[in-house]
């Protein structure tokens, strides 16, 4: 029986579902909701199903029956992480593939506190900061305390703590501490917001690293217990909503900057680290484990992501399986399907830089504050070494729907090295043109200022 699987996301990610299902010759369904009907993702569907809302797990298995899918690929976002709703796709009456890892895994790795116990199990060094969920504010206020004294002692000259929601993820539910007193009303804030959010209570406390460069490690794994990965990317530069904006692979690269540390010796370690607990845990999808790097080079794992993430293309852009160009959904899929990898570590092989930017509807003047309108014109410039990324048309209007972020695009750019990888960057950016209105009438703002001038942070750390 041929494989049909129902892509259960939307935009950019739903057209790269979409794009390896074609190349592995499968049949694909599309979902998608009144506010995206102008999307690509849509348009470019040839079996489609409108739901209300893309967190409903009830609607997207009732089309997934009535679709006779046989796969659900829920994309990044909405029920991507979601163990519960991964354990209903394999377990119901109509057991269908989940396209991600075991529920299991996910349960035990979506919890930043269980990912910190079994990382100090294992010798594997992690940030400073409660290994339990806290509920209670005394006990969150007596826990604050203890880290604002580690912080003071290790020589943090503004020490800050934060305190996140234990289930949360994506930047969301997280809020800063820099005064003891500060601690109590912002824990009952997060407490509230995580039980809305995302059903769990339960609160974080961490120590504030004021200065790191922020790393992650992209592996793939299979039923088979076959682990590889495909390198590290540097993510470091965010908005202040700790919304990633620009992102490059590999994480260090030595030829364009020199470091107080061995950066080669970092990259090993943490690539270690991270292969070790998911061979530990069996893990067996696409993940990626994210560390915080200091300035020292000491390095501490941060969390890790069971999903596939935003940025996976720029691993894939420098990496090749004999030779061969990578697409990692594609790798994704196969593996839910239960096929072997067909290839060792040995066989990947690495070459130049990517660079991912992420364009964003929004006023980087104002907070990044997030804007709604109409796309009146968007083009980007064709080259060999660019890929556009977005679900944005250029042949009509388009307007930007207010219920979901306004991410518009992701440029890919891959160069021999940094150097050229930076300058393409930048021409990339300097040859698209967006041109619309916000819904008052004025002009619609997005962040391709922003993400020019922070081209020149890359792979640097704050002074």
């Amino acid at each position: 029986m041929k494989e049909r699987l129902l892509i259960a996301n939307r935009g950019e990610i739903a057209l790269r579902i979409m794009e390896a299902c074609e190349e592995l010759g499968l049949d694909y369904v599309v979902v998608y909701t009144r506010a995206d009907e102008e999307s690509l993702h849509v348009r470019r569907a040839r079996r489609k199903f409108r739901i209300a809302d893309y967190r409903d797990p009830n609607e997207i298995l009732a089309v997934a029956d009535e679709a006779g899918c046989t796969a659900v690929h829920p994309g990044y976002g909405f029920l991507a992480e979601d163990f519960r709703f991964a354990r209903r796709v394999v377990k119901r009456s109509r057991p269908l593939i989940f396209v991600g890892p075991r529920w299991e895994v996910i349960r035990d790795l979506g919890s930043k506190l269980n990912v910190k116990r079994l990382a100090r199990e294992m010798g594997i060094p992690v940030i400073p900061g409660t290994t339990e969920p806290l509920y209670n504010e005394i006990e969150a206020e007596a826990k604050a305390e203890e880290l604002f004294q580690w912080l003071v002692e290790n020589g943090e000259p503004e020490p800050r703590l934060l305190i996140k929601a234990s289930a949360g993820g994506g930047g969301m539910g997280i809020e800063e501490v820099r005064e003891l007193d500060e601690v109590r009303p912002i824990f009952r804030r997060v407490r509230a917001y995580a039980k809305r959010l995302f059903g769990d209570e339960g609160v974080v406390i961490e120590a504030k690293l004021s200065c790191f460069q922020h790393l992650e490690v992209q592996l793939l794994g299979n039923q088979h217990g076959e682990l590889v990965h495909f390198g590290t990317r540097n993510c470091t530069i965010q908005s202040p909503g700790r919304q990633k904006r620009v992102e490059l692979a590999p994480g260090f690269d030595p030829a364009y900057l020199t470091y107080e540390f061995s950066p080669e010796r970092v990259l090993e370690e943490i690539v270690n680290h991270s292969l070790k607990m998911a061979e530990a845990v069996g893990y067996d999808s696409v993940g990626t484990w994210e560390w915080l790097v200091t300035p020292e080079g000491r390095a501490y794992l941060m969390e890790v992501n069971t999903r596939i993430q935003v940025e996976n293309e720029i691993s894939a852009r420098i990496s090749r399986i004999r030779k061969r160009p990578v697409n990692l959904i594609r790798e994704q899929i196969r593996m839910a399907l239960g096929e072997k990898l067909g290839y060792t570590q040995r066989d990947i092989t690495f070459q130049g830089t990517a660079i991912e930017l992420r364009l964003v509807a929004e006023d980087t003047r104002r907070n990044f504050r997030p804007l709604s309108g109409t796309i009146t014109r968007f083009q980007y410039p064709r080259y060999p070494w660019l890929t556009v990324r977005t679900h944005v048309p250029q042949d009509r209007p388009y307007t930007i729907p207010t219920e979901y972020d306004p991410n518009l695009a992701l440029l890919i750019v891959w160069g021999e090295n940094t150097p050229q990888a930076l300058e393409r960057a930048r021409r990339a950016l300097e040859e698209m043109i967006l041109e619309g209105h916000t819904s008052g009438g004025g002009p619609l703002h997005s962040n391709v200022s922003y993400l020019w001038e922070k081209l020149k942070e890359v792979y640097r750390f704050p002074v």
